[in-house]
């Protein structure tokens, strides 16, 4: 038979060993939010789900049991396969709130032989785990925050993913977010709502509450869907900056190679339409044009130049000296070299693990 498990104890078993996270939930609502490394092995479609919903409400709870039951007898085989080839011997099966769905998923796989055990509450009790540890890094969290800023464009998100794949601090909010942080940013990506960014949030912060220094970036509240936890940003108001500056041709090239605008012509054009009333009116027609044209290197750099470096350069302002240091480089890998031996020289001698 198999075994219920709480919230507290997947922590303990996921810090000894590797589990395989099963979210036997619909499709679409593991899109909408699942416990970071799940693996969705649905027991019904989005489609099934309804159709057992509805004769719930309009027939009988009896009646979709009984629909339920002849969904599930027909896609058996399929449905125990996919267990069978995941690899990890240990497996955790959750659905919404520990109930029929994850309860009969797990009693079929153990009557084939495939060990399992249950989430007790699934993952409704896993976020309502995230909310209190939310609440608890709020005044526990407490190492210092060195920030990374500068202009649009100066690859501060490539320095953290290079920076955290050398096992350095990083707290990468823009990918919990899934989202740029700017108007632009949703170009090409699919937003993490909050729920997803949360779970991601606290999962990473566990990982570094010890660690005498982060690395992020300077966010503002609001990335995309998400919003940022006042202690980060607080954090992040209190910390060290340090401000990379690019040539701007460079920093056009990377907004290039990252959004990709030639892919996503129309998606740029709406994200334009919204701050265009904020540009000088002939200049806001000429990005316009080059947006309708194809010309996006011309577009980018008359944003970078009209729109985001002038906003950008107010905020920079309010950051003391003390608390500050400014990166003349030529290159992103430039910048990522003199921050390691700025980290080195004035914070730690060695990175952490992430």
């Amino acid at each position: 038979m198999f075994q219920d498990i709480t919230v507290q104890e997947l922590r303990q078993m996921q810090k000894k060993q590797t589990l395989a996270l099963i979210d036997v939930r619909s499709p679409s609502e593991f899109v909408e939010s699942n416990i970071p490394g799940s693996v969705n092995i649905p027991i019904f479609t989005d489609e099934e789900r309804a159709e057992i919903g509805t004769i719930y409400k309009q027939v009988s709870p009896d009646a979709a049991k009984e629909r339920g039951l002849e969904i599930v007898s027909a896609k058996l085989p399929s449905f125990i396969r996919e267990f069978s080839v995941i690899p990890e011997d240990e497996k955790v099966i959750y659905c919404w709130r520990g109930g029929m769905r994850s309860r009969t998923s797990a009693t079929l796989v153990d009557l084939m032989g495939i060990k399992a055990k249950r989430l007790i509450g699934g993952i409704h009790g896993y976020r309502s785990w995230v909310v209190d540890k939310l609440g608890e890094l709020a005044t526990e969290f407490k190492p210092k925050a060195l920030v990374l800023n500068g202009y649009t464009g100066t690859g501060k998100t490539k320095v953290l993913k290079d920076l955290q794949e050398k096992g350095y601090p990083v707290l990468d909010l823009e990918t919990m977010a899934n989202h740029r942080g700017s108007v632009f940013g949703m170009i090409g990506k699919e937003p993490h709502n909050q729920k997803v960014f949360d779970l991601l949030f606290v999962e990473r912060a566990l990982q570094l509450k010890e660690s005498p220094y982060v690395l992020l970036e300077a966010e503002s509240k609001r990335i995309g869907r998400a919003t940022v936890p006042d202690f980060i940003l607080q954090m992040k108001e209190d910390g060290y900056h340090i401000f990379i500056d690019l040539p701007v041709e460079e920093r056009v090239q990377i907004i290039l190679e990252d959004y990709r605008p030639w892919e996503y012509p129309s998606e740029c054009m709406s994200a334009f339409q919204r701050i265009k009333k904020r540009i000088h009116t002939p200049i806001a027609a000429q990005i316009e044009k080059d947006l309708e044209t194809g010309d996006y290197r011309s577009a980018v750099k008359l944003l970078l130049e009209s729109y985001y470096d002038p906003r950008y350069h107010h905020t920079a302002e309010q950051i003391p000296e003390e608390r500050s240091k400014v990166l003349h480089v030529k290159t992103v890998e430039e910048a990522t070299i003199m921050i390691e031996e700025f980290i080195t020289g004035e914070v730690i001698k060695t990175p952490t693990n992430s």
